[in-house]
């Protein structure tokens, strides 16, 4: 068994993509299916499904894949031992995030770390806060970023961040700037996915208050923040967001507070605990800690 075989299979189930995983790997796309292809004919398994348009991982290829993570990781932490350097970390970092972090402070902390590091590559995929870590614990993923605390013992997790939830409406909806909750239900509302940490946060909070989900009018279930945003604007509905993206919309909706709906909520960064991450990954997880504490 071969460490490229192995590599071959973990960035083509990362970027569920041959083509892709050569393009970021710079190998052609070729060589990365000698590598698969070698690599399952020792093992004697299947360990990718190739008839669907995105490749996925066979029963077996999913079994495998942490074991596989697991030995590139456990690689790359004994060579950087032995080089005895953090000036040369290098590497593909992959980042799982819920869609609030992808667009408020994670690119300045990408950004940050390579410029201290700059042989360092991210692959960054955005999710809704339960896909994340569910992908976290299925090694799929070396850091995520969350919007709720992970109570899961296997899962640390740490706050880096805290935020407000308001609400946006279309600039032609006569709505005040402040308004009860019981006022807001007056109007049709945007939903994120059931998984989104802010639509959690928010229905609990309605639960608490005697109103359940059933009572706001749904104009539209959407899972993208733009696409949410974009919606809003035109005049589909209201909806839920974060503060921070409230104030990059640059008076483009109208932003209202719902005063008997005040909480801060908080954002995190989780790994998988007992497990070996690469030495980019280490490195990111000790900057971002570093980093919070500073601040």
């Amino acid at each position: 068994m071969d460490f490229k075989q192995i590599e071959a299979f973990v960035n083509v189930v990362r970027y569920k993509s041959f083509s892709k995983a050569a393009d970021a790997t710079f190998f052609t796309q070729p060589t990365i299916s000698t590598h698969i292809r070698n690599l399952e004919k020792e093992l004697g398994v299947k360990l990718l499904d190739r008839k669907s348009r995105v490749v996925e991982m066979t029963p077996q290829g999913s079994k495998f894949y942490k074991y596989a993570v697991e030995m590139i990781n456990a690689r790359a932490q004994a060579i950087d031992a032995l080089g005895d350097s953090e000036e040369n970390i290098e590497g593909i970092l992959e980042v799982q995030t819920s869609s609030i972090p992808s667009v408020t402070f994670l690119p300045e902390l990408l950004a940050g770390f390579r410029s201290e590091h700059d042989r360092i590559r991210y692959y960054v995929s955005v999710s809704d806060t339960q896909t994340v870590v569910d992908n976290i614990c299925d090694r799929r993923g070396d850091i995520g970023f969350v919007g709720e605390e992970v109570s899961s013992g296997s899962v640390e997790c740490v706050r880096i961040a805290g935020d407000r939830t308001v609400m946006i409406t279309p600039k032609s909806y006569d709505v005040k700037p402040s308004i009860t909750l019981s006022e807001a239900m007056s109007w049709p509302f945007i939903w994120r996915e059931t998984g989104s940490a802010t639509r959690k946060t928010f229905e609990a909070a309605a639960q608490a208050l005697g109103y359940d989900k059933e009572s706001f009018e749904a104009a539209a279930l959407v899972d993208d923040v733009d696409a949410l945003v974009r919606s809003v604007e035109a005049g589909l509905g209201v909806a839920i967001v974060s503060e921070h993206i409230a104030e990059a919309l640059g008076g483009k909706v109208n932003v209202v507070n719902i005063t008997d709906y005040n909480e801060e909520r908080s954002f995190y960064m989780i790994r998988l605990r007992s497990i070996s991450l690469s030495p980019a990954a280490e490195a990111f997880w000790d900057y971002i800690n570093d980093k919070v504490h500073r601040d």
